[in-house]
């Protein structure tokens, strides 16, 4: 997605500043514009710029500029708030991302640039999210996956599976690796915000590894960086992954409607955690900025340790009563 054409100067410094200088993906770059845009449009029918029955999709926002956005007041963004909610029935989750690329938007008017002096959003309240535990495979699930691999490209399949389940990978770093990111024993993974780490591989990923660079090596591709080659002999892209992951876990008999590529990367994640893996070095294998998010894999496996408890055939024999004692 463009914005450069479609976004206001004001908006367009905006995203340039994150796309530039915050080194964020383009996937994000173009979620702030997506909502910063759907909220311009709102104003424009709000502040009766256009007629009121004006389709949001047909309105031009590139004469929106720093007065438009400085005259925001709380009241028009909860009335906003209420209309994603009523009218786009959008969920807590969909609201709250909104709220955040508002945020950003005037903090970065404020703070980073000061062309304003008053942040409308400021004291905004988030919608409160109700927290679920990720999904993942348990040890049994996960070697059912990877048994159930097979077909043309099955070395290629089985690799991206073990690199999933062993080492974490975020899909968009599985599609990103090039063979020149290939060590012996290790990756140079490209994370999140061009923030470089290094995944060092156990015996059955160099195993996976090596498989696969012997079919690739043979393959004629306009890609030779890539390390991961569709039927096409092209990257690999995000989707084809979705689609291998989705008939292998059919294959597989498990649930394919609860378990993404990411879920393999919560998979991996819990069972690292639940075999002796500290949080903080857990935190940098999966190169997450936060200690927070990693914190969610502590939540899984306390409630594992509960449920392994409450399995025990011993659970609900209490104490014998003493007749002596009634």
């Amino acid at each position: 997605m463009s914005y450069q054409n479609e976004a206001p100067q004001v908006l367009r410094e905006f995203l340039v500043y994150h796309d530039t200088i915050k080194g964020q993906s383009q996937r994000t770059v173009d979620s702030y514009f997506m909502d910063l845009r759907t909220f311009t449009r709102y104003l424009y029918v709000a502040r009766d710029l256009v007629p009121r029955d004006t389709a949001l999709e047909d309105i031009d926002i590139r004469g929106a500029d720093l007065d438009f956005y400085g005259k925001v007041t709380l009241t028009e963004v909860y009335d906003f708030l209420a209309y994603l909610s009523r009218d786009r029935e959008l969920n807590a989750a969909s609201r709250a991302r909104m709220i955040t690329s508002l945020k950003g938007f005037y903090k970065y008017l404020t703070v980073k640039t000061k062309q304003l002096t008053v942040d409308p959003v400021q004291d905004l309240d988030t919608p409160k999210l109700q927290k679920s535990l990720p999904h993942y495979l348990t040890l049994e699930e996960s070697r059912r996956l990877l048994s159930a691999v097979d077909g043309k490209n099955r070395e290629r399949d089985y690799c991206i599976l073990c690199l999933f389940l062993n080492c974490g990978l975020r899909i968009s770093e599985m599609v990103g690796l090039n063979l020149a990111d290939i060590r012996s024993d290790s990756l140079l993974i490209h994370g999140k915000g061009n923030k470089e780490r290094v995944v060092y591989l156990n015996d059955a990923c160099v195993e996976a590894v090596n498989a696969w660079l012997a079919v690739r090596k043979d393959i004629v591709t306009t890609d030779k960086k890539a390390v991961f080659l569709s039927n096409r002999r092209k990257r690999v892209s995000v989707d084809a992954i979705q689609v291998m992951v989705h008939k292998t876990l059919l294959k597989a008999g498990l649930d394919a409607s609860t378990i993404s590529p990411h879920k393999l990367r919560h998979t991996a994640a819990t069972l690292m955690l639940q075999n002796g893996v500290d949080v903080r070095t857990l935190q940098e294998l999966l190169g997450h900025e936060s200690l927070n998010t990693t914190q969610i894999y502590t939540h899984i496996a306390n409630a594992e340790l509960k449920k392994a408890a409450a399995a025990n055939p011993l659970a609900k024999f209490g104490p014998a009563k003493n007749d002596s004692e009634d």
